[in-house]
């Protein structure tokens, strides 16, 4: 099972992405406001996937927040709003981000080209270009592309790390009765910096 989405974007859709992402966190932050796209960009009118992802640039940079999906019935524009506002929330790491943070976070942005359903993830995963999502007895967890070349991971331990995330046994990745999808994106986020935003 695949679907591949028609959206791919260009450096400058990208940066718009992480922009309106950042736009989004600090209305619903601030104001307890949606924002709202404006006049969108022509890739963010396709209906794909996306996420977003919050770090903090302080410390040893823990994560703050983290929504999205990689199935999209919404509009881009409007996918990268919901998982930003979703990614501020309690909802995400149990704890809002409140006003202080907002200038030592770091937004990133994942917007999903395609995804495939797998019956072999060690074998079908290539690290660095595929995230993973789990479901299993109704609950689910997913982790961005760029975690394993981040953090050193085997494909086994992206594996059992998704699941620890969706709440599942470590090794629930192995049982048949767990759907594992794998999908690609184009990871676009802010600089650590302050700079521009950077393609990964």
């Amino acid at each position: 099972m695949s679907e591949a989405q028609t959206v791919h974007l260009t450096y400058e859709d990208g940066a718009r992405a992480v922009e309106l992402a950042r736009e989004s966190v600090e209305s619903y932050v601030l104001h307890g406001q949606r924002e709202q796209p404006g006049s969108m960009r022509d890739a963010f009118y396709a209906r794909t996937g996306a996420f977003v992802r919050i770090k903090s640039t302080r410390g040893r940079g823990r994560l703050r927040g983290c929504a999205g999906a990689y199935r999209g019935k919404d509009q881009l524009g409007h996918a990268i709003v919901d998982a930003a506002i979703k990614a501020s929330s309690g909802d995400s790491c149990q704890t809002e981000i409140e006003a202080p943070e907002l200038p030592n976070l770091n937004i990133s942005v994942c917007i999903v080209n395609s995804y495939t359903l797998t019956n072999d993830p060690v074998a079908d995963i290539e690290l660095g270009k595929h995230g993973v999502a789990i479901d299993a007895g109704g609950v689910h967890g997913w982790m961005y592309p760029t975690l394993p070349l981040e953090l050193g991971w085997s494909k086994e331990e992206f594996l059992t790390n998704a699941c620890r995330k969706a709440g599942l046994s470590p090794l629930a990745w192995q049982d048949d009765d767990t759907m594992i999808t794998l999908f690609e994106g184009q990871v676009f986020r802010e600089r650590d910096d302050g700079g521009s935003v950077e393609a990964l």
